[in-house]
């Protein structure tokens, strides 16, 4: 048994849209790409996260 080929995969697909329907898969979409963010800023050094935010213009009002 190998990986699961196009056919499997469009089958594996449907039963999942079925069971879980297209709203619900959307919020877990949305919550896996921001952990997924999160994660690799966590994997940052810090001084790359200090280089990486916009300085002040400097002027005073």
């Amino acid at each position: 048994m190998g990986m699961p080929g196009g056919m499997e995969w469009f089958i594996i697909l449907v039963i999942v849209l079925v069971v879980f329907g297209g709203g619900k898969l959307a919020g877990v979409g949305k919550s896996l790409g921001s952990a997924i963010s999160e994660f690799k800023s966590a994997l940052r050094p810090e001084e790359e996260k200090e280089n990486n935010t916009p300085a002040s213009s400097g002027k005073s009002e």
